[in-house]
């Protein structure tokens, strides 16, 4: 499918898939969007502990790297786990403009080394942050109460709508500890009723730019 690196209303960057008109993040801004739905109403909810966070959908590196910079604020210790069933390509990654839209140019080697870094490894990015990124399918995920937190950002039900089932979500359910977290960018009312289905506490939260809502679910 062709693919290709637009601009969003920030002035961020993200990945477009042109057949789906899909894009790997809001197209009201890439980087608005994930500090609102998985920093502000996510990773804000821990303070001075360690923090265990399963990414579904590593994609751009984006929520990695804002997780990585807001980490050393708060005085947390990451153990981070990115899953991606079709890597980003290199050249991609290199027209992102995250570093630079985040006046962070002490990070960049930190958001290559994310990139570059072997699949099914664990790479110390810091004292602080440990990142193993996992190239499998989301239906694939085994663990159990592993994570604290869960930043679910697949792609939309609209082009993807099996990866917002009762199935992935008793997955999600399956691998977070009690009162762990999962927050999407996501509010249909189907993707909400599936979270109940499987045992979640689900409220709607206000949305990012350019949506009215968002979800967070809780694992009681």
């Amino acid at each position: 499918m062709e693919r290709k690196i637009i601009t969003t209303s920030d002035g961020s960057t993200t990945i477009q898939i042109v057949d789906w008109n899909e894009q790997y993040h809001s197209i009201h801004g890439a980087i608005q969007e994930a500090y609102h739905v998985f920093i502000k109403n996510g990773l804000s909810l821990y303070k001075d502990r360690d923090v265990s966070i399963l990414e579904i959908g590593f994609g751009t590196g984006l929520n990695a790297l804002i997780t990585f910079i807001e980490a050393q604020k708060i005085n947390l210790n990451i153990q981070y786990t990115g899953v991606e069933a079709y890597p980003v390509n290199p050249l991609e990654i290199k027209q992102l403009n995250y570093v630079e839209q985040l006046k962070a140019q002490e990070y960049e080697k930190i958001f290559l080394k994310m990139h570059e870094s072997d699949w099914e490894k664990s790479c110390k990015l810091s004292s602080t942050f440990e990142l193993v990124k996992q190239q499998k399918d989301f239906m694939h995920i085994k663990d159990e109460a592993a994570f604290d937190l869960i930043y679910f950002d697949a792609f939309g039900a609209r082009v993807q709508p099996e990866l917002w089932t009762e199935d992935i979500f008793n997955i999600m359910y399956r691998a977070l500890k009690k009162n762990g977290v999962l927050v999407t960018y996501a509010a249909k009312g189907s993707v909400r009723r599936a979270m109940l289905a499987v045992g979640f506490e689900v409220e709607r939260l206000e949305g990012p730019p350019g949506k009215r809502e968002m979800l967070r679910a809780v694992k009681k």
